[in-house]
């Protein structure tokens, strides 16, 4: 279980291979100087609400990993993520799709 840190106050975890497919695509967002919201559903241990956040290239993110090995990313998934992010709502979870339906998409490696 990975934890993704909001301005040193909202803290979310995500398992760590859902963790490095956000990072790619934040990351991507934001060296383009492209600013978005990011929404998830809160656990119900919070209220099973929703959470958004306004994420800018100022913007503090820490990504924690709590496992030793890089996740191998899905490109299909980063591409359905990368979709969400550019869209009016923002980025948000979307299911992972199997990684053929990436179109024959270049693999995406984390930082």
């Amino acid at each position: 279980m990975g934890k993704l840190i909001y301005e040193g106050t909202i803290k979310v975890d995500f398992d760590d291979r859902t963790l490095a497919h956000l990072q790619l695509v934040i990351g991507n967002k934001l060296r383009r100087g492209e600013p978005f919201h990011f929404t998830w559903r809160d656990d119900a241990s919070i209220g099973d609400g929703r959470t958004t956040v306004w994420l800018h290239p100022a913007c503090t993110l820490v990504y924690k990993f709590y496992g030793g090995r890089k996740p191998q990313l899905n490109p299909a998934w980063v591409d359905a993520l990368a979709f969400t992010a550019n869209s009016q709502s923002g980025l948000y979870l979307v299911p992972e799709p199997a990684a053929s339906a990436s179109n024959g998409a270049p693999d995406h490696d984390i930082p």
